[in-house]
């Protein structure tokens, strides 16, 4: 049963990845940019979460409320840091988006002050639920609730939807999709805001699971992102879902055998590099 318990923190805790991976992957699939600052849109989604959890007791408040504030920053970065480097090397759009990462940090640091917030003493993370012999708390609960119905709203936007079919003819030739009358401008900017959302979500997850939000709390997991869309195969959805998920379990059952030696992330990041010097292309990616 305690294995079980771990696989099922591991799993809470790599759909949590996903959702913050599968937005770089998004962004990445259109515009071939590692998107680093997601990570200021994970970290105003925790913000805002935590301020309106505090305010009104809701989690489910907290969570629309960061998607909201999330989906609306994510276009607007899109649009007035991006869009207008398009034709410049890549590099430049990463430098941007570093640069972007740090004055936001700093940002929060003056809002917020530089140290770390907690979510209000409640019910929320001491209410145990059981399933047959399991148990998690009420956190735990909501937390894998809310990742499985974006991540299922995220599959369906792919695979079932105008947007999404709009979406992967955009990624494979943006020229070709735009000949056929697709709106790649409104692709990208739609994708921003639904990368955008889930980096959102995933910032109150995460500070649900930490019981804490501070200024730089989205830096480590955006490289982790970053690292699982390359496990996965650098644009390929299932793969960065896998990724995600083994990452999670790794972890769960890293720290607790080896937590004595590693930290959560130093444990995550060796895996990381195991599996890319026996697999380079990724676990779901073409060799070339």
């Amino acid at each position: 049963m305690f294995y079980l318990e771990l696989l099922l923190v591991g799993l809470v805790w790599g759909c949590t990845y996903a959702m913050m991976a599968l937005g770089l992957t998004l962004v990445y699939g259109l515009l071939r940019i590692l998107h680093v600052a997601q990570a200021t849109v994970f970290t105003l989604g925790a913000y805002v979460g935590l301020l309106v959890a505090n305010h009104t007791g809701s989690l489910a408040g907290a969570f629309v409320a960061a998607a909201l504030a999330a989906g609306l920053l994510g276009p607007l970065v899109y649009r007035f840091i991006y869009r207008p480097i398009l034709d410049k090397p890549p590099f430049v759009a990463l430098v941007a988006s570093i640069g972007l990462l740090i004055a936001m940090e700093d940002g929060f640091r003056l809002l917020f002050g530089p140290y770390g917030l907690s979510f209000a003493k409640n019910t929320w993370f001491t209410t145990a639920v059981g399933f047959g012999g399991l148990s998690l708390n009420l956190v735990q609960v909501w937390i894998a609730v809310a990742a499985v119905v974006l991540l299922s709203l995220f599959a369906l936007f792919a695979t079932r939807t105008r947007a999404g079919v709009a979406w992967r003819a955009t990624v494979s030739d943006p020229s070709i999709a735009e000949s056929f009358g697709v709106g790649v401008s409104g692709v990208r900017h739609t994708s921003f805001f639904i990368a955008s959302v889930l980096a959102g979500v995933a910032g109150v997850l995460v500070g649900l699971l930490n019981n804490l939000v501070e200024p730089g709390m989205g830096s480590v997991i955006s490289y982790k992102g970053l690292a699982i869309i390359v496990l996965g195969g650098l644009g390929n959805v299932p793969g960065t879902l896998l990724a995600s998920l083994l990452l999670g379990v790794v972890e769960s059952f890293g720290t607790v055998y080896l937590g004595k030696l590693l930290d959560r992330d130093a444990i995550a990041f060796l895996f990381l590099i195991l599996v890319l010097m026996i697999r380079p292309q990724g676990l779901l990616g073409k060799a070339r």
